[in-house]
């Protein structure tokens, strides 16, 4: 079988992943995790996960009833490193919505246009109207991490993004949009063992880029843009929630528990009171997976 861009990624798996890269990928079993830092040491078991997820998938669909009801306006954004799981996790959450009502927002590079224009312009039109959920399959943020790491923006568009991101995204939470922004953490070993497996399954190479075979061996270069990211933009009133996705089944349940929880994470976010409302089938967000920027771990 044919490997997207010439087995780039097992080639840097053989040749220049560190050591301890590999020996972790080697000597780990299937539901082990990889991180040493990781505060759990295998995968949430399947059964109650599938378990814990049908009934919050429940919430959700009450939830959007409500949402619809109200005109309710939420905004979800993901971002995090490329195989953190952002696509799954959005997946789980939409799985049994109306998707006329919760959108997938996922841009493809700007195109010239759209390059002469203020740089959140083009994210604004994608923006819920009344009675929707809208998710972005990254976002805005490219500009506080992919951009600078590779040089697609210049340290001035970078530090310009810094000073109007925080007072762009507090006028959407003061006119009624309901503002998540989740960053989806994953450790070097996890992460490499994830592209390995999209490098060999025909199903998922389309997930691949040659950005995601170039940023391999950039992982401190991200590590250092993504702490840059987390400390200038997170606010109370426009927060960061950290989801620790080496194990994505975890990181997946909290995610949606956080949209839920009668008791937000954080103040600001105001908890959705929808009908029928199940504290109980919600449960209590793992504090030591998802948490604030104090959580992440590079």
């Amino acid at each position: 079988m044919d490997l997207p861009f010439d087995g780039a990624i097992s080639a840097y798996f053989n040749t220049d992943a560190p050591k301890a890269i590999r020996d972790a990928i080697r000597r780990g079993e299937k539901d082990d995790i990889l991180s040493a830092s990781y505060p759990h040491p295998e995968r949430l078991a399947r059964k109650v996960y599938e378990k814990e997820l049908a009934k919050l998938q429940i919430e959700l669909v009450k939830l959007q009833a409500w949402v619809r009801e109200t005109g309710t306006r939420i905004t979800c954004v993901f971002e995090g490193r490329d195989a953190a799981g952002k696509g799954g996790t959005i997946g789980r959450l939409r799985q049994n919505l109306n998707p006329r009502a919760a959108r997938v927002v996922a841009l493809s590079k700007p195109t010239e246009t759209e390059r002469t224009e203020w740089y959140f312009q083009r994210y604004i039109k994608h923006l819920p109207s009344a009675g929707e959920m809208v998710f972005f399959d990254r976002s805005w943020y490219n500009r506080g991490v992919v951009e600078p790491v590779f040089g697609f923006c210049t340290p001035a568009q970078n530090t310009h993004f810094f000073r109007q991101v925080t007072p762009f995204e507090e006028q959407l939470v003061d006119d009624g949009i309901h503002l998540f922004k989740f960053w989806l953490n994953v450790g070097r070993a996890e992460q490499l063992r994830r592209m390995l497996a999209r490098e060999s399954d025909p199903l998922k190479q389309w997930k691949l880029s040659m950005i995601d075979v170039k940023g391999l061996s950039l992982w401190d270069a991200y590590s250092a843009a993504i702490r840059n990211t987390l400390d200038r933009s997170h606010s109370s009133t426009t927060p960061w929630t950290i989801l620790r996705s080496d194990d994505k089944r975890r990181a997946r349940l909290n995610a949606i528990r956080t949209i839920l929880a009668a008791k937000p994470l954080f103040a600001i976010l105001a908890a959705f009171d929808y009908d029928r409302k199940d504290a109980r089938a919600i449960g209590r967000i793992d504090t030591s997976v998802c948490g604030g920027p104090d959580i992440w771990d590079a």
